[in-house]
């Protein structure tokens, strides 16, 4: 059977679609006054040709196909016998990025919700949902909009899946997410409240680590307009908390990762030859490692960054300062500014820690916050990809330990990606070890008892990587949740959707006795897939 969505409001309906037919069931309520937009041009989903829409002329032809039994069957057998992914890890999806969108309306309504039942139905536990501070907080500080969240969420909560909520404190060009006007105008003002690198280039996407406490925000510090931020969620959210909402990240810097946006230049990059840059060159860094580098008594060295590290489109082991042997990394300036530079990065992660685990100590979910998987040039003594993204880790020295103590401390998790990545996969010249960083960081988090969250890197463009996700989940036993992302065109493709859903069935086959095997009943059931087609 077909659904079609042709520029009407109605969807036609299957007799027998028990998908659609649930999905036609959500709505959102007049409480949340949700006004669903049907022309958003600047979606990213749109752009990617996912374009179930309500209402408009120009909507690109769509048809979800769906194998499905006569008569609908539950995916519990009738012992209530329920599947669970490998080692107990629970399975969740993310959203598209601009599933909300700038101006506060849900993008695509009808394909999320189709798109949700599907997962439903194949088994997935959850759902993670990126929250913008510039779109809640958009116009004016301290004046929220949880509109679109809101109709989302309950949406999410009728169709009885999990959600897993992050709190997006930067901006994003792929979803067309700026951050906040009021913060925007700020720093047209005083731009040093942003990253800048040795070029003079700053880096808008989001605020400095420098001025975390300082008070640059209309008299307030990023902490306490955070924390405002936090507050305001978990007001407006009670209903959901501990039920559907059972975890909350907090966004730590650029695309929401603890780190320095290193690699900010892409037009600069050629491919994996650089390491990326040092962003320490806005006044307020600048200010802190002057005075860092007085009381070390050596005020020289606090006059800027490394004058021998390369640009962004050089390779690193060309420059004095990454090169192997005798490299600047290792002399006594190199640690000391590597060591400042590191310890900005975690200061700012465990203030936005501390205000998470503060505010949400009284509910019961989960507190996380992502650390970057930075594999490039891994098998280098420098690790030089790593120290221009903030983190000190070397040949000789283990830079995540303090990481991980960090989020220890405040009783968080750690979100790691690129669980979808083998070595064997690597391009030769970036000298590139995702596994052997897993491993480290892994190993780390073991020893401090911080579960971890893992991710994929990207959606059907790793080859091999669901084989490479299972192998992880099987074999890390600090692995509590993994989260695929993310729902959108390439998701649902016919390229990749079968492939996601085997990956799914394969998850969820638990070890069973003989008497407890499931009928041809259930396999058929279980077999029930949705594909999505752009015709």
């Amino acid at each position: 059977m077909e659904v079609s969505v042709m520029g009407s409001s109605q969807v036609n309906l299957g007799r027998n679609d028990l998908v659609c037919r649930e999905v036609g069931n959500c709505s959102f309520t007049k409480s949340f006054n949700s006004n669903i937009s049907s022309s958003s041009s600047s979606s990213s989903l749109k752009s990617s040709k996912l374009c179930i829409k309500l209402r408009s002329k120009s909507l690109n032809r769509f048809s979800l196909k769906a194998s499905a039994c006569s008569q609908p069957e539950p995916l519990i057998s009738k012992n209530n016998r329920k599947t669970k992914t490998t080692d107990g890890v629970k399975l969740f999806v993310g959203l598209p990025l601009d599933t909300v969108s700038s101006t506060n309306t849900i993008n695509h309504a009808r394909a999320i919700a189709v798109g949700l039942k599907a997962l439903k139905l194949l088994g997935v536990d959850g759902i993670e949902l990126p929250v913008w501070w510039g779109v809640v907080e958009k116009e004016t500080r301290g004046k929220y909009d949880w509109t679109g969240y809101l109709a989302l969420t309950e949406i999410i909560q009728k169709l009885g899946l999990k959600l897993h909520v992050s709190l997006c404190f930067h901006a994003s060009g792929e979803a067309k997410i700026q951050l906040p006007e009021w913060v925007s105008q700020i720093g047209e003002s005083d731009p040093s409240i942003f990253f800048k690198d040795q070029s003079g280039q700053h880096y808008k996407d989001s605020l400095s680590f420098a001025v975390t406490d300082v008070p640059v925000l209309d008299g307030k510090t990023p902490v306490q307009v955070y924390k405002e931020f936090c507050e305001s969620f978990k007001t407006a959210f009670s209903p959901f908390m501990g039920s559907t909402i059972t975890g909350v990240s907090v966004g730590l810097g650029p695309e929401g990762e603890l780190r320095y946006p290193s690699h900010h230049n892409p037009s600069k990059m050629n491919n994996y030859q650089g390491a990326g840059e040092f962003q320490c060159y806005d006044k307020y860094m600048l200010s802190s490692l002057k005075q860092y580098a007085e009381s070390n008594g050596n005020p020289l060295w606090g006059l800027g960054g490394p004058h021998d590290a390369p640009g962004y489109d050089q390779p690193p082991m060309t420059s004095t300062f990454f090169k192997e042997n005798e490299g600047s990394w290792e002399t006594t300036y190199g640690n000391f500014f590597l060591s400042w530079y590191s310890e900005q990065l975690i200061s700012h992660g465990s203030r936005l820690l501390s205000l998470a685990s503060e505010t949400f100590h009284d509910v019961p979910i989960s507190i996380c916050g992502k650390v970057p998987l930075v594999h490039s040039w891994y098998k280098t003594r420098s690790h030089p990809s790593e120290l221009t993204a903030g983190f000190y880790n070397t040949a000789n020295r283990d830079g995540y330990v303090e990481v991980v103590e960090m989020f220890a401390k405040h009783s968080c998790q750690i979100i790691l990606p690129g669980m979808d990545l083998s070595d064997n996969l690597q391009p030769n010249k970036s000298l590139s070890s995702p596994e052997l960083l897993v491993a480290q960081i892994t190993s780390s988090c073991r020893k401090q008892g911080v579960e971890i969250l893992g991710q994929n890197s990207m959606v059907a463009n790793t080859p091999n990587g669901f084989e490479q996700i299972k192998k992880k989940l099987s074999s890390e036993k600090e692995m509590s949740l993994f989260t695929y992302q993310r729902m959108g065109a390439d998701f649902f493709s016919p390229e990749h959707f079968p492939a996601f859903t085997q990956f799914v069935r394969n998850l969820n086959q638990p070890e069973l006795d003989s008497d407890d095997q499931p009928t041809k009943q259930e396999e058929r059931v279980a077999s029930n897939h949705l594909q999505m087609q752009a015709a």
